[in-house]
């Protein structure tokens, strides 16, 4: 996990709703440490983020002082303290949680608040916690995907993470309950971050309604340099992308669209069809073959034109997706990664696993993982937050597991 991170989160128990301060493992020297907020055998948690904005800017008797980024998460303004929706860990709703059906969201959620609880267990020395996951070595199967709990062995799978839920929730639950605690907090300092957030929410608000005249504006007043700027080509009046891969064993070509947001490959729904040339391409399109492109309307429009010799399988750079490298680069470092061309691959890999109903790239990206926090930085700069500390081997090895799984999606005609 990157170092040199604080980052705000919101713990859902039983008195409430809390924010809080999460600092995911970081080295120092030869040392690993992971806190939160809190002192002692205390966990400190808040109403509201005025109350931990002024907290964290008055109190220095606490587990983060220490941490390299204390100074950085101390001037921070009150709105950049809110926790983000990804950060957000309702513990109350676990059990509500496992008695759903396992799709996407609810594993995805599951797991993330089940990680989070792990770690306050760990951090805080909860034995109950520790123990409660020791006992149920069932709950690791939700690393795994939604795809694990299909059919009848899934179905089974679904009934012991719930069952071990049901049996022990109550008791972690309390346990965590029994370490939370607010401390006192100077109402000046209160007073000062809750000024703050009500004039971030009103620069929001003032930027909403500057967009939506902008916006307004433009629509009556469309002259007509925009409209000829409007791309008319073939492929983009059928709605359907060339796609150009790049990997070690060479150049792929495929097509791709987006059906109501969700992408569809040329392909069967669980591999992707790709073709080592724009010509080979093009005579497979002649033909009749069964594919997922098939069931969209224009597919037709694209068969017609390969049919007649009028179709140009044309790429334009925005579909271009270069592999090589990145796992070489992601190892080296922050400074040495290409950042379109990473944006450009995580793009690909979570069309490709959307499309298979497979949530395993969301979940290996998610800010949670080391991954996924490293995948952040790079990404969603943010200047306060300090760089990532070497070595990177274990975010590169998780990243040239995605690509081989995706790659191994491909298959060569």
């Amino acid at each position: 996990m990157a170092s040199g991170d604080i980052v705000p989160i919101e713990l859902g128990l039983t008195d409430g709703d809390l924010v809080t301060l999460w600092a995911p493992r970081w080295r120092d020297g030869d040392d690993e440490w992971e806190a939160f907020l809190g002192h002692e055998d205390d966990l400190y948690g808040f109403e509201s983020v005025a109350e931990l904005a002024a907290f964290i800017r008055t109190n220095s008797d606490n587990d983060l002082v220490d941490h390299p980024s204390w100074a950085i998460i101390a001037g921070l303004s009150a709105a950049e303290l809110e926790p983000e929706e990804n950060f957000s860990f309702d513990l109350v709703a676990v059990p509500e949680l496992a008695a759903g059906d396992p799709d996407v969201d609810v594993v995805g959620e599951l797991e993330d608040t089940l990680a989070m609880v792990r770690n306050v267990g760990e951090v805080c020395e909860l034995d109950v916690v520790t123990k409660f996951f020791g006992a149920n070595p069932v709950l690791g199967a939700l690393a795994s995907g939604v795809n694990t709990f299909a059919g009848r062995d899934g179905e089974e799978l679904w009934d012991q993470i719930g069952a071990a839920i049901v049996k022990g929730w109550d008791d972690v639950l309390d346990a965590i309950d029994g370490i939370v605690t607010t401390p006192e907090v100077d109402a000046a300092a209160v007073a000062v971050a809750e000024a703050e957030l009500l004039a971030a929410e009103e620069n929001v608000v003032d930027a909403d309604d500057a967009a939506d005249e902008d916006e307004e504006f433009e629509s009556v007043d469309l002259d007509e340099d925009d409209e000829e700027d409007e791309d008319d080509s073939f492929w983009h009046e059928v709605g359907i992308d060339p796609v150009k891969i790049v990997t070690s064993d060479g150049e792929h070509y495929t097509l791709r669209c987006y059906l109501d947001d969700e992408p569809i490959f040329l392909g069967n729904g669980r591999t992707i069809t790709v073709f080592g040339s724009e010509r080979a391409l093009a005579r497979y399109l002649a033909d009749d073959h069964e594919h997922e492109l098939a069931r969209v309307s224009t597919f037709a429009e694209v068969q017609t034109a390969a049919v007649d010799g009028s179709l140009e399988v044309e790429v334009t750079d925005e579909n271009v997706y270069v592999l090589t490298g990145l796992v070489d680069d992601l190892a080296e470092g922050p400074e040495a990664v290409d950042v379109d061309q990473l944006d450009l691959a995580v793009e690909l890999f979570s069309d490709a696993a959307d499309y298979a109903d497979d949530d395993s790239v969301e979940q290996a990206l998610a800010p949670s993982t080391p991954l996924g926090w490293y995948v952040s930085y790079l990404l969603n700069p943010d200047p306060n937050r300090m760089a990532p500390n070497p070595p990177f081997s274990a975010e590169a090895q998780s990243f040239r597991d995605l690509q081989r799984v995706f790659e191994a999606r491909l298959t060569q005609e």
